[in-house]
């Protein structure tokens, strides 16, 4: 028997975000779909102001394909803007706010965005860089009693009059697996910020291997403190519960004290964290005390979680899932069921059920035995097809298999499980020996005394690079050089150990959460 069609393997199938919340607009529309200080938003309002923001933007001429930029903290309007974006099939462009001009600049004009929706207390900023590039149309945000706009500024439109005054676009643009959706800048703390394209595919399949293994459910409460312009916080929970029809618990910024406070009155059941948020909520006075009993999927990631973290929040219920990934994976590669929370300790998980991830030799990229250490590359329908208007870097990330280089350096155990060591360009050759900066920090993490540290290498005329060791301690605590040496000693080779010790009162972190290494080697060549 013949078929008249072939069958359809479903490539073809519209996975347009908006077209969900669309859906769920229709069907849920009372559902509260955005908590937030500034103003909740239902289902169909939330799908109502994007639909009509589209035809504001429409009207100025965007359409399938253009930038939309978008400079600001997290926010209801941050989302508006990405579905009003996605409705057009036009590429969403979350802008890092606490970017230094010069990065600014470069991320709006290599963007390429025709359009800039900004919050005022960082209109400045966009206004000495926006001469040198495309933007052509600039959008005010009004309507926001959290962030209040200066009235009759030159250039801006108040984006409140223009919406309330717009019909709803009638359709949303029809989106397949290969389609660019989101246009996110890395956060450049080695050097210039490339541009990473993240398909509706890319974002599809982590929601299918999120789904798969961790307990997300239709209706749950997820929250959003870590920057949303970052792909972690953007990607792992929220853009997934706008989706399923959950609700999404929206904070500009973090606040621990805020933070537990949400946990327990929003009943949050899902979050992604970076280690220093859990580390900063653990010193909230009765953290331990709260019900936090409907908290089932807590995804640590976007840098090293330090093993006394997840036993810390072990002993008290709370099972800490460690995940590893990229911007350019969407962003998790690997992560660690909460049944191997603690018999795994440390470790970033296995494989998600449809990535493939294998250490490799960085010189020969041949695959190395467990326990050998290399360069961790991932394959996988969630990794990005390559950089904005970059081939050189496009051809540089990628082999000829298709394996997508991480530059992270971890090893695989007997069972599979991932380990991650630290970046290559991090590593520290003292004397002739690799030393990996992530490894004596995880070391140093537990210490009594130390709020937070960093390792960075300093030049050395006689062993070519030493061990620095960046260390912000309790405040009254005095902590020195020995003290550290001494602390280390028991968990590391004596040629690993810190030679020189730089006491800061805080370490410099991007958004991301991770350590700005290059501010770090900055002060740990300061002297004093």
């Amino acid at each position: 028997m013949t078929h008249p069609h072939p069958p359809n393997s479903g490539s073809g199938v519209d996975v347009n975000p908006a077209a969900a919340v669309a859906r769920n607009a229709r069907h849920f529309g009372d559902s509260t779909v955005i908590s937030y200080a500034g103003g909740d938003l239902t289902y169909a309002q939330l799908d109502l102001k994007a639909a009509r923001l589209a035809t504001v933007l429409a009207d100025g001429g965007v359409g399938d394909g253009d930038r939309v930029a978008y400079l600001g903290l997290n926010s209801a309007s941050f989302l508006v803007t990405m579905l009003a974006s996605f409705r057009l099939g036009a590429v969403f462009v979350p802008v890092n706010f606490r970017l230094a001009e010069p990065e600014l600049h470069s991320v709006l004009q290599r963007s390429g965005a025709t359009v800039l929706v900004c919050e005022e207390g960082h209109r400045a900023s966009a206004e000495h860089v926006r001469a040198a590039t495309p933007l052509s149309r600039f959008l005010l945000i009004d309507d926001d009693p959290d962030v209040p706009a200066t009235e009759g500024v030159t250039g801006w439109e108040l984006w409140s009059g223009p919406i309330a005054a717009a019909q709803p676009f009638p359709s949303v643009a029809a989106r397949t697996f290969d389609d660019p959706a989101i246009l996110m800048f890395t956060s450049g703390t080695t050097g210039l910020p490339k541009g990473v394209i993240l398909t509706y595919g890319n974002a599809w399949w982590n929601s299918v291997n999120v789904d798969a293994m961790l307990d997300t459910r239709r209706g749950d409460v997820t929250y959003a403190a870590a920057p949303l312009f970052h792909i972690g916080a953007l990607n792992s929970f929220a853009l997934r519960t706008l989706v399923r029809g959950g609700t999404v618990v929206v904070r500009r910024q973090f606040d621990p004290v805020r933070f537990l406070d949400d946990l327990v009155t929003h009943r949050v059941n899902s979050m992604f964290a970076v280690p220093a948020m859990l580390a900063a909520l653990s010193r909230v006075p009765g953290v331990f005390d709260a019900d936090l009993s409907h908290l089932r999927s807590v995804v640590v990631a976007g840098a090293p979680v330090p093993p006394s973290l997840i036993e810390l929040y072990a002993s008290h219920g709370i099972l800490l899932q460690q995940a590893w990934g990229l911007t350019e994976t969407a962003p998790f590669a690997t992560h660690l069921p909460a049944e191997h929370t603690l018999r795994k300790l440390g470790s970033a998980g296995i494989p998600m059920p449809h990535t493939q991830v294998r250490v490799v030799d960085a010189t020969t990229n041949q695959p190395l035995k467990p326990g050998e250490a290399g360069e961790i590359v991932v394959r996988g329908p969630n990794v990005t097809p390559g950089y904005w208007e970059n081939p050189e870097a496009t051809a540089a990330a990628f082999d000829d298999e298709g394996w997508f280089h991480s530059g992270d350096v971890g090893y695989l155990d007997e069972d599979g499980c991932l380990f991650i060591v630290d970046r290559l360009k991090d590593m520290i050759i003292s004397g002739g020996e690799n030393v990996y900066p992530a490894e004596v920090e995880r070391a140093l993490s537990a210490m009594p005394g130390v709020v937070d540290v960093a390792v960075v290498g300093s030049p050395d005329e006689q062993w070519g690079e030493t061990v620095v060791a960046v260390v912000s301690p309790v405040e009254g605590t005095t902590v020195t050089l020995d003290d550290v040496r001494e602390y280390a000693a028991t968990q590391l080779a004596r040629y690993k150990l810190p030679r020189k010790l730089k006491i800061v009162q805080d370490l410099p972190r991007n958004a991301s959460g991770k350590l700005d290494k290059t501010v770090i080697r900055r002060l740990a060549e300061e002297e004093g």
